[in-house]
């Protein structure tokens, strides 16, 4: 179920928000009959055990047992798997916390010491999900480059051919990276161990966010699952921010990744049309994503949670250490605190560093797909974060006007992009060489502009551009919601909806990941 559809937007947010808000007033009620029913000493027990459960908690119910419908709505096998690993977490965060397995109490974290059984708690999250997140992404991938190097050292016999294909969960990469902070705050101290299974179900599973970020940590919602307001002044940002989103998704997103698609799908281009087609795929990333991202903090608002911003207008980045401060926002940060600076950050010298920013973008490239076209397109970041970082203050974008240094860190961007779409290396270089007017075009090949430079699609592209590069970020632009911007919201939800019902086009790129 995408967010951009009919079913989503008639039939299951309606759903859930009537559940969410009619909670606590359905049961309080049923609550206040049974007390008349009991005795005065049990009646009041049972009222202040009402008090401790609703309205929160019953909302924690409804979101979790609707959300685990909106994630098993295409394929119910993986509602377990995620059930499952939720468990080992929360049983993990208690063993951190002094609950099982003999860990200390969580406040004698503030020493800087760590029992076994706290160790033994974070290690069984950590080793869960990583080897849960390897099988299921990269099973498939490891066989495919294991047979590919047996039979280039003429090996054949030694290929696995009968091995099993993996489908790969929805979301995987994003509700084990979120399931994983949490174990990793409990222990480092930044937050207190959740002790009601149902909270910690509720936070992992929340729908707006669980299937494609932004990746919610858990410090970040910590004190929200425990008290938040649901206020209109929420719900107005919320429905504009979702507002926006949609409209960004459907009016831009989708017409630009039709003209991306017939362009890497169509072989052998000329050079014009090489460009055209990686910025029409630029711009198909950059507003698919940020736009679920701002559908996903839309609904969090409309329950009353706050998520934080996972876009700032990236392309207008000066640099490419710039354009990751901008772009993805979570996955940064939590690559940041929870890979680089563990393995040393900046902290063990010059050639570390060089090296703890290229691992980590190459991981980084690796946990956007398995495939070695991911692995280039980390390369390529990561190469740049560190020739930036050994240039300092004398980096060359500084000698550059403003203008120039955003133009050369777009096309930094673009040519990297070229990997990330690319169905394979192969595909990969043979783009390039069209983008560098190294490989002649085939007969036929100008039939693509056909395709692709009808007025419609042209006017979108430039539009997406002028969006990206000009206009103001959904976060910031919806901090205020007047008469002016209420219209406008509901009038870009309207086309949305209304173009949704005949576009047959309308993928999100990042369920894949």
């Amino acid at each position: 179920m995408v967010f951009s559809s009919h079913i989503f937007v008639f039939f299951f947010l309606p759903l859930v928000l009537a559940a969410y808000y009619l909670v606590p007033w359905t049961f309080g009620g049923l609550a206040r009959g049974l007390d008349a029913l009991l005795p005065d000493s049990a009646a009041r027990r049972f009222a202040e055990r009402r008090r401790r459960w609703f309205p929160q908690r019953g909302r924690h119910l409804m979101l979790a047992l609707l959300s685990y419908l909106f994630y098993g709505w295409e394929n119910p096998a993986f509602a377990f798997l995620m059930l499952g690993s939720t468990f080992v977490d929360y049983f993990a965060g208690l063993a951190i916390a002094g609950g099982v397995l003999g860990g200390a109490p969580q406040r004698l974290l503030e020493n800087g010491e760590r029992t076994r059984g706290q160790k033994m708690g974070v290690a069984l999250s950590v080793v869960t999900n990583v080897s849960l997140l390897g099988f299921f992404k990269y099973f498939n991938f490891t066989v495919e480059s294991y047979n590919g190097l047996v039979t280039l050292l003429g090996l054949d016999a030694a290929t696995w051919e009968q091995v099993i294909r993996v489908t790969l969960p929805l979301g995987i990469s994003f509700y084990t990276f979120q399931s994983m902070s949490y174990t990793i705050d409990v222990y480092r101290g930044h937050g207190a161990a959740i002790r009601q299974p149902l909270d910690f179900v509720c936070y992992v599973s929340m729908f707006p966010q669980l299937v494609a970020g932004p990746i919610i940590r858990f410090q970040e919602v910590s004190d929200q699952l425990v008290h938040r307001t649901l206020t209109t002044e929420k719900f107005a940002r919320g429905v504009a921010m979702f507002s926006i989103g949609m409209a960004k998704k459907v009016l831009l997103a989708n017409p630009c990744g039709l003209v991306a698609d017939t362009v890497f799908d169509a072989g052998a281009v000329r050079t014009v049309d090489a460009w055209y087609g990686v910025l029409a795929y630029a711009m198909q990333i950059y507003f698919d994503f940020s736009g679920y991202s701002d559908m996903a903090i839309g609904l969090g608002l409309m329950l009353g949670f706050v998520f934080p911003k996972n876009f700032d207008s990236p392309y207008v980045a000066e640099s490419i250490t710039e354009f990751w401060r901008r772009w993805h926002i979570s996955l940064s940060t939590w690559l940041r605190d929870y890979l680089y600076i563990p393995l040393g950050g900046n902290r063990l010298g010059t050639a570390r560093t060089y090296v703890n920013l290229m691992l980590v973008m190459l991981l980084g490239g690796l946990w956007h797909g398995a495939g070695w076209t991911f692995v280039i397109w980390g390369a390529i970041h990561g190469t740049w974060l560190a020739v930036e970082r050994a240039q300092g203050r004398d980096s060359f974008y500084r000698r550059l006007p403003r203008h120039l240094r955003v133009l050369v860190t777009f096309l930094i961007v673009l040519v990297a992009w070229v990997f990330f779409r690319a169905a394979d290396l192969e595909s990969a270089m043979a783009y390039l060489g069209a983008m560098g007017h190294l490989i002649p075009a085939q007969d036929g090949a100008g039939l693509v502009a056909g395709l692709i430079y009808d007025p419609y699609y042209v006017g979108t592209l430039g539009l997406a551009v002028g969006v990206a590069f000009l206009g103001p970020q959904s976060w910031d632009w919806t901090r205020e919601i007047g008469p002016g911007k209420a219209g406008l919201c509901l009038g870009l939800l309207g086309a949305a909806l209304a173009l949704v019902e005949s576009q047959a086009y309308n993928p999100f790129i990042y369920f894949r990941f």
